[in-house]
């Protein structure tokens, strides 16, 4: 299993409040996650918005694997109405990266097995 994080920073516009992109993002992710419901490789997911600075998210995704994200939901057909979904705000995406659990922590994956 690995996690893949992708952090947001909205961009409001002249005519839009920062509530108001807020809005439209979390409506165009209600819409992508149905892709990732139904795909085989996504384990869990979990979208958050910052407390101290409204305009941040953090989207926070499980995967079978790094191959099962890259060559397994991006290539099947479940991924074309995600990417429609979020495309208005790909260019608002900080960092999106591929981590590893290791085993520190709390939970289940502190105690499973993970690689650390």
């Amino acid at each position: 299993m690995i996690v893949e994080y992708i952090r947001y920073k909205l961009h409001p516009t002249d005519t839009a409040s920062i509530e108001q992109a807020a809005a439209g993002f979390e409506a165009a992710y209600r819409i992508a996650c149905a892709s990732l419901d139904i795909s085989p490789h996504c384990l869990s997911y979990e979208l958050s918005r910052c407390v101290e600075e409204a305009d941040h998210y953090v989207l926070r995704i499980e995967w079978d694997s790094a191959e099962g994200h890259m060559s397994g939901f991006r290539r099947a057909p479940e991924f074309a109405p995600f990417l429609a979904a979020i495309k208005p705000y790909i260019d608002q995406i900080a960092e999106m990266r591929h981590y590893a659990p290791v085993r520190i922590g709390s939970g289940a994956h502190a105690k499973d097995g993970a690689p650390g």
